[in-house]
């Protein structure tokens, strides 16, 4: 029998669901009643505004002019005390009404008064995902063509999507609204309904709630600040030429565009709206942003990152331009050099001062009366000669051209022929005829207007400038005034009355007149009326010069300098910040104006250095020549009556000059970094200048950082930026930093401080793990290229340091080469690829190390590009490997030096400050080797101190043993030969025989003397994966700890403690393991101790080590990288296998302590269970409540609600029909599990399982030294004859209801079989299947006994050393008393100090003997406190975790690391213990658990149900329909399960283990595996409908379409609908399948089947282990392997077969 098939109304359906779901197509349309199409005004309705009771930020202004009184617009009337919050604001019914998403049926509007009048009445909406991070939505006239922006970039509509869009755009209908959320959490991030949508002819409003105040961009203006203000603050976008004086008028650019950061996680997101016409954006405190544009279409790009940089390269589909290498250079021009003379007595003074500088500029004062393509042949007549002579010097020219062309003749009546030509062409805007060119004034005089979205007024540009390029050589062009500006008011003429002149609302632009010092709004031009395409005047200019550029310059790359912009213009050129003035307040608003640019594309940016307008004071020119040094675009330009105010003017040996020259020669020696930066914001979209947040963007303190800014991601500048001080209030973002001019190391990181600057400086800082490329720099970027290449190397807190270099020649069009480099462990390595300079002078290379710094300067460096160069060198290990001497709080400098350690404050967060000198430690004093092993004494290095913890007395001679057990295992013990100490007695499988064969061992072993230390090397590829030859080794009575090397940062294991991720983290964290009744969380130690590791190899080998010690412990890593292990007695006895792959070191270990149980069958069904049923009856009705719905379900359980007062064994009268139930629950095939706690009450008259255990001397008491007498705790037992009042907090109960309990100790033979005795008493009285037991840590409610006074040492339960997570907590805190007395099986008394952590271990064998051999089949044991080897025995849940988002992915984690510790059967509570679950995160949660081994759902006392059938029809179906899969699937699972019993392998597998030679792979947490083959990718995040997944190289199919999904190696986004969960089936696989039924005991009735995978290569393998699913040993296995060679090679679905095999055959099939 096959697979369950789905009929065709099914598969339609599903066909039609996942359309609508996931289309990422939306077209809709929006329709007012009424004939579709007709602009309607007039309402005949009386119409009652709806206001809405929102807060006063939110208000969307109704009444942004002085128009119609507020009521006549259907507003809210509500005036204040203050002004900028609106008074008069929407209605709830304003806007569009959507009635259908299917075209052509109608939707509709709203009926309402219109605002501006000529409301369109029938809308299209269009939305498409373009790619995974940018969404489009359009809205558009339905019937009518409007004006679009004609962008070469920006496409039309498509008509296939590319990625889904439904859980990233969600419609609302009543009214229209548009809400786009972050599909991977669901964040809204930008929602429309906030008010409603406007959209007539002239005026269009669309609002939206953001998420977050931090917004940035917008323009173009002057913004005092980087981050925007979000109280009331209205911004005019209109190209216009105006004066950059800090108002919030409209300037030269327009730039609809704003990034707005998230939160501290960096996500965050842009808002593009493609619209050229006159607009204003408001931006109010809701936070969200209003758009009021007066003409085209609502076409809106949201752009998606987890980074600010990223939103920016997402925006920069068009990359910016790569500028020549010498336009980095310094640059002077000024307005009103006289004649030639001036500008060369300018070059002259400052090439006479030495001054880098690489480029002149003329203005237009070089011109014949300031006309185009003329020169003025009087003052400037020998200009045709002048770039010759500036490339005599290496320096290049570039002169200006305006758009406006004279009307006028030239001197002595000439024709212009410039102006006749372009006539001719017909070139010039028209007036509204579209014939009569438009006239206006501009420098000339009176002005045409070349129309550049003409392809004949191109043509003509071309051939212009191509012929005044023969008369006058220059090297780049700088066009102005191309806003466009007309110094008249729209034209000589003036401007008609209409509407497009003077529309019925005009946004806040400059003068509030939409032609003022532009041309008229209804002048023609080739893409439009005026009115529509003004913003785009310098765009289409850009264009049209580009193309003339190519023509005159060919294959060189040349310089283009624009003041008016448009996005995209960043493509083709570079721009300056306009018109400013010499005063402090342009010096700091260039900052932000470049931070800007930077966001829209134009990296090639900088302000006019000492101001355009006005005389510029000496130190405002100095300060401004500093900071300008370092502007991407750095020019000094003036304007005409103003005082000369170029470097050199200021006289030769001035402060200015000397300034000036210092920091332009830092600026060309880093020239090879800014040009870098520039190839990586060409290739890549990444900022150039950069804003601090976009570098720390998880400190909230850079959000506003504005008057400092970065180079790329690595140079920090601070200037002064105001008069007469030295001192800047700076902020030292969170990393290493280094002085640039001294090279010292910053001691502060994460703050402000007051950074001295005197007048000759500003602050420069090189951040750590940076490699700077540089050059020795010249006077020119022509000579500086022919310096020697150097490097700045600057570490960071890893010591590792990156860096890139592009090079070329600088001038070419193309790249031709990239060379990278970068820093590891102190070694340099630079590879130059490809390319082959010849300007290189051959100096021999000097290397400059300042070990002070942790700087490296190499300069001079001689290479052949081609070749790789190795640099290394030794730094101080105290500063690259501090081992932390004083791990103890409360650390200082006196406490340190009494250890004998080094005292030295780090920068670095988590370095110690307090650490071992290189040789603190043991010596090596004699070495004994033979062929199975290294046996060493080694001896304390008495020149230091103490340990420093003198109740815990150092041993001074210790031996150490290494044996090598196998080819791939070895073990090293640490002990004090001379004292019988404390050591683990769980015993472990070793071979028989060591392995004497070096040549079969996988690893070498090396000791080293001093100080002593183990080296243990993987032989194949010479990796060492263990090294404890660093300082600090201590072995002490109750301190000893042990650091280590280790291979890689890729470390996994540690347990029990809730981790944030899989991989863990090495920056400074220290994990605690002291078993603990402690709920999962951050850092707290938790149920088990599991101080086992895996750890791979940067060669994708991977070792695991296993240190057996039971006593608390720490562990400690360091991104050296490096471990420490801590722990308070015993010894050391560490166990290492050697893979290689991660799924062989699991085999290995496993083999050494024990493999993991095989569990019944029926186990891995679906289980419910919770702490809180009332009575049996509750039990009885939730199992017929899940019967009823046809769930899976397999297992109950009772939590210790079924026991009388909590007594184990003890039935509780309200549960008095619960043996009755579980009878006839059993007899329908269901199993039932009851719950056991190790503590017994001692406070009963009558309590069998008390006086036996008594009588047999099974109870854990005090030493015989001390007291005769049971160590008494309190746990669950309530008193006799109490009625518990659970209002009083729980000190109190605890005091006046909980009982005196013993607890007995599992190490004694005799307890065991009083254990047994006990369950199978219980049986008799009431069945079960399986055991849970629970606290057994063990937990205690009084802190180490009744009473709280523990006798005996007091150090044992307040150590020396107090392991973390236990710093403000006794050991005995809450359990036993650590002086407690155990008695192992041999007789030997053991502290509770030394055995804490092995209680629940010993706790669980006796378990699971007893249930064998009381129920006489397999069932399962559960418990939650573990240690190495309890999977031999059980299975254990991830604890009483919370009902929270977050349980989700760290259950995956959990479930992987309890892999790694050989223990199979894991899960987590579905929906979380406590607190109360949520629907969908419930339901989420039902679809992974149903991939969880152990999938039980279960909650605490006092929380509503959770189980299935406690929400709806909905969830019970979805529940049903997951378990169903699962249960389709458990032959698999049972498969890998006896896998895993008999070979050690993983059930639930880390990508990573599959995977290994794919590094992405090694951080993967949120997806897992079952086996080798079936792929889980959940959804774990609320309003997840996507969840982007990794699909490794392999072929996959979809297990629900059974297709391939056609990728490999790449993340994938999977559309996830609420009732879906992604599984993807490996290809070259075979699974085992069955048809699920309600129960196991009836699916297992069922035929089985295959589900064939076939691989790239058309075969498929599989195994399949067969028994009846419960004895006691298995009945058969069969074993498949299948090559199915028929199939075509284009096989692109999985297979079904069918095989029968029924439970009851006892025969190899």
């Amino acid at each position: 029998m096959g697979r369950r098939r789905f009929s065709g109304l099914e598969v339609t359906l599903i066909v039609m669901f996942t359309l609508m779901s996931v289309a990422a197509l939306v077209l809709i349309v929006l329709f007012v009643t009424g004939e579709p199409g007709i602009i309607k005004d007039e309402t005949t309705e009386v119409f009652v505004p709806q206001c809405p009771n929102i807060s006063l930020a939110e208000r969307v202004d109704c009444f942004p002019d002085a128009g119609l009184r507020c009521e006549q617009r259907g507003c809210c009337w509500s005036p204040l005390d203050e002004r900028n919050v609106p008074w008069c604001f929407f209605s709830t019914n304003h806007g569009y009404t959507v009635e259908s998403v299917e075209l052509p049926n109608p939707y509709s509007k709203m009926t309402s008064p219109s605002l501006f009048g000529a409301d369109i009445q029938e809308l299209s909406l269009h939305a498409e995902m373009q790619s995974n991070n940018r969404l489009r939505f359009k809205i558009y006239d339905a019937h009518r063509k409007r004006f679009e922006v004609p962008h070469e970039h920006i496409s039309s509509l498509n008509s296939d999507h590319s990625s889904p869009i439904s859980n990233t755009l969600e419609l609302t209908k009543n009214p229209f609204g548009l809400i786009v959320r972050r599909k991977e959490n669901n964040k809204v991030l930008f929602n429309t309904t906030m008010a409603p949508l406007v959209f007539a002819d002239q005026y269009l409003q669309l609002s939206a709630k953001l998420p977050s105040h931090n917004i940035y961009g917008l323009g173009e203006h002057v913004h005092r600040h980087y981050r925007h203000d979000t109280n009331w603050k209205t911004w005019p976008i209109f190209t216009r030429d105006g004066f950059p004086n800090g108002e919030t008028h409209n300037l030269y650019g327009h730039y609809p565009f704003f990034l707005c950061l998230e939160d501290e996680s960096g996500k965050s997101f842009g808002v593009f709206l493609i619209n050229s016409n006159a607009m204003e954006v408001t931006l109010q405190p809701a936070p969200a942003v209003t758009y009021r544009t007066i003409g085209g279409v609502l076409d809106f790009y949201i752009l998606f990152g987890d980074t600010p940089e990223q939103v920016v390269q997402e925006f920069l589909v068009v990359r910016p331009v790569i500028p020549p290498y010498w336009s980095l250079g310094f640059q002077i021009s000024r307005w009103g050099y006289g004649n030639l003379s001036e500008v060369q007595q300018t070059v002259e003074r400052n090439r006479a001062v030495a001054l880098p500088y690489d480029i002149q500029y003329t203005d237009i004062d070089y011109m014949e009366d300031k006309k185009d393509f003329t020169y003025n042949k009087v003052s400037f007549s020998e200009l045709p000669q002048f770039a010759d002579y500036l490339h005599e010097k290496g320096q290049k020219y570039i002169l200006i051209l305006d758009p406006a062309i004279a009307t006028s003749k030239r001197v002595g009546d000439a024709p212009y022929g410039s102006y006749d030509r372009g006539t001719e062409k017909n070139a010039w805007v028209t007036e509204s005829d579209g014939k009569t060119p438009l006239l206006g004034e501009v420098w000339p005089g009176e002005t045409v207007f070349p129309d550049y979205t003409s392809q004949s007024c191109i043509d003509w540009w071309i051939d212009e400038y191509e012929q005044f390029s023969r008369e006058i050589k220059h090297d780049a062009l700088w066009i102005d005034m191309n806003e466009v500006s007309n110094f008249k008011k729209g034209s000589t003429k003036g401007c008609a009355d209409n509407n497009l002149n003077y529309p019925p609302y005009t946004p806040k632009i400059l003068d509030e007149v939409m032609f003022s010092k532009t041309l008229c709004m209804d002048a023609k031009q080739a893409w439009g009326n005026h009115y529509d395409v003004h913003s785009l005047y310098g765009y289409s200019m850009v264009l049209a010069t580009e193309k003339a550029l190519q023509r005159v310059f060919g294959r060189n790359r040349t310089l283009m300098l624009t003041r008016s912009s448009f996005p995209g213009v960043g493509k083709y050129s570079g721009h300056w910040l306009g018109d400013n003035a010499a005063n402090w307040n342009d010096i700091k608003w260039a900052i932000p104006g470049m931070l800007e640019f930077g966001l829209f594309g134009v990296p090639y940016i900088g302000a006019d250095i000492c101001g355009f307008f006005d005389d510029c004071s000496e130190e405002l020119c100095r300060r401004w020549m500093q900071v300008g040094a370092f502007y991407p675009f750095s020019r000094n330009h003036n304007a005409e009556g103003y005082k000369p105010q170029d470097p050199a003017v200021f006289g030769l040996n001035s402060m200015l000059v000397e300034s000036s020259k210092h920091y332009l020669r830092i600026r060309y020696t880093l020239l090879p970094y800014l040009y870098t930066l520039f190839y990586k914001a060409h290739t890549t979209g990444e900022t150039v200048v950069r804003p601090v947040m976009h570098e720390f963007y998880s400190d909230n303190a850079t959000w506003t950082v504005d008057r400092q800014f970065l180079w790329g991601k690595h140079l920090l500048i601070t200037p002064v930026l105001d008069p007469g001080v030295d001192k800047v209030w700076a902020y030292i973002p969170d990393a290493v930093w280094y002085d640039y001019e001294t090279m010292e190391r910053l001691a502060d990181r994460r703050k402000y401080v007051d950074m001295h600057l005197p007048a000759d400086k500003l602050g420069l800082h090189i951040r750590g793990g940076a490699i700077l490329p540089t050059q020795k720099p010249d006077v020119t970027t022509t000579y500086s290229r022919r310096n020697p290449m150097g490097l700045i190397v600057a570490l960071d807190d890893n010591n590792q340091a990156a860096g890139e270099l592009f090079w070329d020649d600088g001038d070419s069009r193309g790249i031709v080469c990239k060379c990278t480099a970068s820093l590891s462990g102190h070694v340099l390595t630079l590879a130059f690829l490809d390319l082959i300079i010849t300007a290189f002078t051959h100096l021999s290379p000097h290397l400059n190390f300042i070990t002070n710094t942790q700087v490296m300067s190499l300069r001079g460096l001689s290479l052949t590009f081609g070749e790789t160069y190795v640099v290394q060198w030794e730094l101080d290990p105290k500063e690259s490997q501090r081992f932390d001497c004083y791990p103890e709080q409360h650390a200082d400098e006196a406490k340190c030096k009494a250890r004998g350690c080094i005292w030295e404050p780090s920068t670095s967060e988590g370095a110690p400050w307090c650490f071992y000198p290189r040789d603190f430690g043991y010596t090596v004093t004699e070495v004994k080797n033979t062929s199975s092993g290294i046996t060493v004494d080694i001896t304390r290095n008495k020149k230091y101190r103490s340990s420093g913890r003198p109740d815990s007395p150092d041993i001074d001679t210790i031996r150490v043993k290494i044996h090598y057990h196998s080819s791939d295992m070895l073990q090293f013990k640490i002990w004090d030969p001379a004292t019988d100490r404390y050591e683990v007695p769980v015993p472990l499988s070793v071979p028989a025989a060591p392995e004497t064969d070096e040549s079969k061992r996988l690893y070498k072993v090396e000791v080293t003397p001093n100080p002593f230390g183990i080296q243990v090397t993987r032989k194949r590829t010479g990796t060492k994966i263990w090294d404890s030859s660093v300082p600090g080794f201590t072995f002490s009575d109750m301190f000893i700890q042990v650091s280590t090397l280790l291979s890689s940062e890729y470390v996994y294991g540690f347990g029990e403690t809730e981790h944030p991720t899989y991989k863990h983290n090495l920056s400074y964290h220290t994990w605690g393991m002291f078993s603990k009744d402690q709920p999962p969380g951050y850092k707290m130690n938790s149920y088990g101790v599991h101080p086992f590791y895996m750890g791979l190899e940067t060669t994708a080998d991977a070792h695991g080590v296993l240190l057996l010690n039971s006593n608390a412990m720490d562990v400690t890593f360091q991104p050296t990288p490096a471990l420490t292990y801590r722990t308070v007695g015993g010894i050391l006895d560490f166990y290492m296998v050697l893979g290689p792959t991660p799924e062989m070191v699991v085999q290995q270990y496993t083999a050494l302590i024990g493999r993991p149980v095989l569990p019944a069958y029926w186990s891995l069904g679906f289980q419910l269970c919770r702490y809180g049923y009332a009575n049996d009856t509750e039990i009885a009705d939730l199992y017929r409540d899940m019967r009823a719905a046809g769930i899976p379900y397999d297992v109950q359980y009772a939590d210790i609600d079924y026991m009388d007062r909590q007594l184990d064994f003890v039935l509780n009268p309200k549960f008095a029909g619960l043996p009755a139930l579980v009878d006839r629950m059993r007899g329908e095939s269901m199993k039932f599990i009851f719950i056991l706690d190790p503590a017994i009450s001692g406070n009963e008259s009558h309590y069998p399982a008390f006086e036996r255990g008594k009588a047999q001397d099974v109870f854990i008491k005090w030493p015989k030294n001390i007291s005769d007498e049971i160590v008494w705790g309190k746990v669950w037992p309530d008193y006799p004859n109490v009625t518990v009042d659970e209002s009083l907090d729980w000190d109190t109960q605890i005091e006046l209801y909980r009982a005196y309990t013993a607890f007995p100790d599992f190490f004694r033979n005799r307890t065991a079989a009083w254990w047994h005795q006990e369950i199978q008493d219980l049986y008799n009285n009431l069945k079960f299947d399986g055991l849970w037991i629970d606290m057994n840590e063990p937990s205690s409610f009084v802190h180490g006994t009744v009473g709280g006074k523990c006798h005996g040492n007091p150090l044992l339960e307040n150590p020396p050393y107090m392991p973390r997570k236990t710093h403000t907590f006794l050991f005995c805190s809450p359990t036993l008393c650590m002086n407690s007395e155990q008695i192992l099986s041999d007789g030997k008394t053991v502290r509770h100090y030394d055995v804490h952590n092995l209680y629940g271990w010993s706790h669980t064998k006796p378990t699971y003997d007893a249930l064998l051999n009381v129920i006489g089949k397999r069932g399962i044991v559960v418990t939650r406190s573990t240690y190495p080897s309890s999977g031999k025995w059980a299975g254990h849940w991830l604890g009483d975790n919370n009902a929270s988002w977050d349980q989700l992915y760290k259950s995956i984690i959990g479930m992987m690391e309890f892999s790694l510790f050989g223990i199979s059967y894991t899960g987590a509570d579905i929906c979380g213990f406590f607190n109360a679950a949520e629907y969908e995160m419930c339901l989420r949660w039902m679809q992974l658990g149903s991939f969880y081994p152990y999938s039980r759902n279960h909650n605490g006392k006092g929380n509503k149900r959770q189980d299935p059938v406690a929400w709806n029809s909905t969830f019970a179906e979805a529940s049903r329909d997951v378990l169903n899969i699962r249960y389709t699937l458990l032959p698999y699972l049972y498969t890998l399960m006896f896998e895993a019993h008999t070979k050690g392998s993983t059930v639930v597998r880390p990508l990573l283990h599959e995977f290994v030679d794919d590094k992405t792979t090694w951080d993967i947490y949120k997806q897992f595996l079952w086996g080798p083959a079936l792929l889980i990718t959940p959804a774990l995040n609320q309003g997840a409908r996507s969840v982007d997944g990794y699909v490794p190289n392999a072929r996959w199919y979809d297990f629900h379409t059974a297709k391939d999904v056609g990728v490999r190696s790449k993340m994938l986004s999977m559309p996830t609908p609420l009732d879906h969960i992604n599984l993807h089936i490996r290809g070259g696989y075979i699974l085992p399948w069955q048809e699920p039924q309600d129960t196991t005991y009836y699916s297992r009735r069922n035929p089985l089947g295959l589900i064939v995978a076939l691989s790239d290569n058309q075969t498929a393998q599989g195994s399949f282990f067969w028994d009846d699913g419960e004895g006691i040993g298995k009945i058969f296995e069969t074993v498949f392997v299948i090559v199915l060679d028929c199939c075509n090679n284009n096989n692109k679905h999985l297979h079904k077969a069918s095989i029968f095999v029924h439970s009851h055959v006892n025969k190899k099939t």
